[in-house]
C-alpha cells in the first residue's frame, strides 16, 4: 500500500483536524484562550461523528490536546519572557506541585471512565465561561497570595485538574491568581509556563501507560492521536498571529463575551449528553 492509498480514506479526519488547528489559533491569538479549552471539546465532538464513544472520544481529545499545548507553550513562554511576564519565583515554589498533581491526574485518565472526564471538562468550561462573562479585573477577593501551604494546593489542583480534561492550566491559573490580587498581565504570562510542566508529563504519561481503545480514531498511540497532534500544532502556531492582527480591527470584548456563551454552551452540552 503506497502512502496515497494509506491517507485516503482519513483524508475528512485529516481536514477537519486541520480546521481544528486554524480555529484554535485564531482563537488563541484573537482572545487570549488557551488552545485546550478550544480543541478538548471540538476533537471529543469530531471524533463522535466518525463513530468514537463518546468516552473513548474524550479520553483521546484529552491526551492529544496537552500534547498540542507542548510546542504551543514553548513558543507562547518565549513571548512572554521577552515581555518580562513570567514570574520565575512563582515557578520555583508551585512547579513541583504541579508535577506531582499531572501525575496524579494524567495517570487517572488512563484509569477512569471517559463519561468521569467529560462531566469534569463541562463542569470548567461553564465555571470559565462563567468568569468571562461576570467577573472583572477588579473583583479580586484577596490582597495578596496564601503563604506556602495554600500555594502548594493552589499548584496541586492547577496540575490536577488541567490534566484531567486536556488544559494547559492557563484556564484554571490565571483565574484563581487574580482572584488574589495578582497581575493580570504575569498571571498570563506565568500560565504559558504552568502549561508546559502540565502538558508535557501529563501527554508523555498518557501517550507510554495508555491502552489504545478498540475503537480509537486512525493514529492514535496510547491515547494520544499522532494524527490530530501533527495537523493541529502546525496550524495553530502559524494562525495565532492572524488572530492577534485581528483584534485591532474587531472588537474582541465583543468576541470574547461571543465565544464565553459558546463555550457555556459547549460545556453545559457535554453535561447533558453525560447525564441524559
Amino acid at each position: 500500500m503506497n502512502i496515497i492509498d494509506a491517507i485516503t480514506p482519513n483524508l475528512p479526519t485529516i481536514f477537519a483536524l486541520a480546521a481544528t488547528g486554524v480555529f484554535a489559533g485564531i482563537l488563541a491569538g484573537l482572545l487570549g484562550v488557551g488552545g485546550g479549552i478550544v480543541i478538548v471539546p471540538v476533537l471529543f465532538f469530531l471524533f463522535q461523528n466518525f463513530g468514537v464513544s463518546p468516552e473513548t472520544a474524550m479520553v483521546v481529545a484529552t491526551a492529544t490536546s496537552l500534547a498540542t499545548i507542548i510546542p504551543t507553550s514553548i513558543s507562547s513562554i518565549r513571548s512572554h519572557h521577552k515581555k518580562g511576564n513570567v514570574d520565575f519565583e512563582l515557578l520555583k515554589r508551585w512547579a513541583l506541585f504541579i508535577f506531582v498533581g499531572v501525575l496524579v491526574g494524567s495517570w487517572l485518565v488512563t484509569r477512569v471512565d471517559g463519561t468521569i472526564l467529560t462531566i469534569m471538562f463541562g463542569i470548567i468550561a461553564t465555571l470559565s465561561a462563567l468568569n468571562m462573562l461576570f467577573r472583572t479585573g477588579k473583583s479580586a477577593l484577596f490582597n495578596q497570595l496564601p503563604h506556602h501551604a495554600g500555594q502548594s494546593v493552589m499548584g496541586a489542583s492547577t496540575g490536577f485538574f488541567s490534566a484531567m480534561v486536556g488544559i494547559g492550566g492557563g484556564t484554571i491559573s490565571v483565574p484563581l491568581l487574580t482572584l488574589y490580587n495578582y497581575p493580570a498581565h504575569k498571571a498570563v504570562g506565568t500560565a504559558a509556563a504552568i502549561g508546559l510542566i502540565i502538558s508535557l508529563p501529563g501527554a508523555l504519561t498518557m501517550l507510554a501507560l495508555g491502552t489504545t481503545p478498540q475503537d480509537a480514531p486512525a493514529g492514535t498511540f496510547g491515547l494520544v492521536n499522532l494524527i490530530g497532534f501533527i495537523c493541529i500544532v502546525p496550524l495553530t502556531v502559524l494562525f495565532a498571529p492572524v488572530g492577534a492582527s485581528l483584534t485591532a480591527k474587531l472588537d474582541a470584548d465583543k468576541l470574547k463575551k461571543v465565544f464565553a456563551f459558546v463555550l457555556l454552551f459547549t460545556g453545559l452540552r457535554m453535561l447533558a449528553q453525560s447525564f441524559i
